[in-house]
C-alpha cells in the first residue's frame, strides 16, 4: 500500500521536533542541529500545520509537548532510529545481506558466539548484527529480523524454528556443596538460593518435579545468568543452570553438582522471525545453518 505524500513530512522538520522534545528546548535542540531557534521553530511550526494540531505548549520562553506531542515523540523517535540502524546496515554491507537478531545475553556469550565464526565461513556475504537482552524483543518496535526466545511458541503473527531444549542442575561451588552436604531436594533450602529474574519461580518448579514442598523459597536476585554462574562459582549460593551454558565450570571442577540426575525443562530454544519475513534470503540461511548446529546439541 502506498502512503500518501501528506502523510510524510520532511525529514529535517522531524529531527527538529524530536530534538525539541527530547531536550525540552528551542535552543537546545538549535544548538545539537547546528541550526538557529528561529530555524527549528519554523520546522516545528511546519510539522504542526500539517498534521493539523499543536505538539507543543508554548509558554513565554518554555516549552512543553501536549499529550498528543508526547505520543509522536515516542514513534518519530523509534522510526528515526529504525532510519539510522537501515543506514548504518547498508553502509556496513553494501551488497545486502544483513541480518539483525536479538539474543539472549548468555546463550549469545556462551553458545552462539563461538560458533559464529563457522557461520561466516559458511555464508561470508551475511553481514550479522547482534543485539541482546534478557526481556523478549517485539517485533512491531525492534529492529531485528528475528530472535533467539526460551520458553513456548506463543507470539502472535510469528514463526517458530524450535533449537533444542535444556536440563537444569543445582550446582555450587565445591565448597559449598560438600559443607550441606545435600542428601534430599528438600534441602537445598538449608543453603542461600541464587535465582535469575527471568525465571523466578524456577527452584519452585524443581522442587514441584521432585516431588518436594516447593513454597517459601527465597534467595538472591540476579537479573543475567552470567552474573549467577560467577556468583555460584564464588561460593555465594546455589544455582540451578542448564547444563549447556555450564559445560567448562563442570569440566574445570568450579561447579559440582548438588544432585547427579539433570533435570529436563518443559521449555525450549527458538528461533522466532516475523512471519513475513519468512522468505528473506540471510534469515533462511541463517537458520538452516543454526538448525545443524542446534542438533548437536540435541
Amino acid at each position: 500500500m502506498q502512503i500518501p505524500r501528506r502523510l510524510l513530512p520532511p525529514i529535517h522538520a522531524l529531527h527538529a521536533f524530536e530534538a525539541a522534545a527530547r531536550t525540552g528546548s528551542i535552543s537546545n535542540a538549535a544548538r545539537e542541529l547546528d541550526l538557529t531557534q528561529s530555524a527549528v521553530s519554523r520546522q516545528i511550526k511546519a510539522l504542526e500545520d500539517q498534521l493539523g494540531l499543536e505538539l507543543f505548549v508554548r509558554d513565554k520562553q518554555t516549552i512543553r509537548l501536549t499529550l498528543a506531542g508526547q505520543s509522536y515523540a515516542r514513534d518519530i523517535r523509534e522510526a528515526l532510529r529504525r532510519v539510522s540502524t537501515a543506514s548504518l546496515n547498508i553502509r556496513a554491507n553494501p551488497l545486502g545481506g544483513s541480518l539483525t537478531l536479538g539474543i539472549l545475553p548468555t546463550f549469545g556469550t556462551r553458545w552462539l558466539a563461538q560458533r559464529l565464526p563457522r557461520f561466516a565461513l559458511h555464508c561470508p556475504g551475511i553481514h550479522l548484527n547482534l543485539f541482546s537482552r534478557m526481556t523478549p524483543f517485539d517485533f512491531n518496535l525492534d529492529s531485528i529480523d528475528a530472535a533467539i526466545h526460551f520458553g513456548k511458541p506463543e507470539w502472535p503473527d510469528a514463526t517458530f524454528t524450535p533449537l533444542f531444549g535444556e536440563s537444569v542442575l543445582p550446582v555450587g561451588a565445591p565448597e559449598l556443596v560438600s559443607r550441606y552436604s545435600f542428601k534430599s531436594p528438600e534441602d537445598i533450602r538449608q543453603a542461600p538460593l541464587l535465582i535469575l529474574l527471568s525465571r523466578p519461580d524456577a527452584w519452585e518448579r524443581w522442587l514441584a518435579r521432585q516431588s518436594a514442598r516447593d513454597d517459601g523459597i527465597r534467595g538472591m536476585m540476579f537479573d543475567h545468568f552470567e552474573m549467577v554462574i560467577r556468583a555460584a562459582r564464588s561460593g555465594l549460593g546455589l544455582a540451578l543452570m542448564p547444563t549447556f551454558l555450564i559445560e567448562e565450570e563442570i569440566a574445570a571442577g568450579q561447579l559440582v553438582p548438588a544432585f547427579a540426575q539433570a533435570q529436563p525443562s518443559p521449555e525450549k530454544y527458538y528461533l522466532v522471525s516475523p512471519a513475513e519475513r519468512g522468505h528473506y534470503a540471510p534469515l533462511v540461511a541463517f537458520r538452516d545453518w543454526l538448525v545443524a548446529e542446534a542438533a548437536v546439541v540435541s
